[in-house]
């Protein structure tokens, strides 16, 4: 079973998923989405579950540097907390601090446009989330 990792905005959600013995985290895709009506993601998030075997999703969460909760803090958790009730998973939300600036200077030491880093950083960011994940349940 193998674990999913989210990188969610108010417009897309990064997705990654990991390898079936929880060591590293891939990116798969990024979402667009429409946060005003949860259930727009609800057939894809049904399709990935059922096609990667997914027993558990990790969220981002945004907390403030001060380890606060602020506004995007509090969506991650209504989210997570919808996703848990809607695919009678468990959700595990992750401190993301850092995660999407840690993504855009990995893209940009690999030298890619601003154009290409702007398709792929939700994706990378959710990669990083859920390999912090992976990394500290070991």
């Amino acid at each position: 079973m193998k674990i999913l990792g989210l990188d969610v905005g108010q417009k897309t959600i990064g997705v990654a998923i990991s390898d079936a013995l929880h060591f590293t985290a891939q990116g798969i895709e990024t979402i667009k989405w429409d946060e005003e009506d949860y259930s727009t993601i609800n057939n894809r998030f049904a399709e990935l579950i059922s096609q990667y075997e997914v027993s558990k999703i990790v969220v981002g969460l945004p907390k403030n540097m001060n380890g606060t909760i602020g506004e995007r803090g509090e969506a991650s958790e209504r989210f997570a907390q919808y996703l848990e009730e809607q695919f009678e998973l468990p959700v595990v939300l992750w401190d993301e601090r850092l995660t999407t600036m840690a993504a855009e200077r990995v893209l940009i030491d690999a030298d890619m446009s601003r154009k290409k880093r702007k398709k792929v950083i939700d994706k990378m960011a959710a990669v990083m989330i859920l390999q912090s994940y992976l990394d500290a349940k070991r």
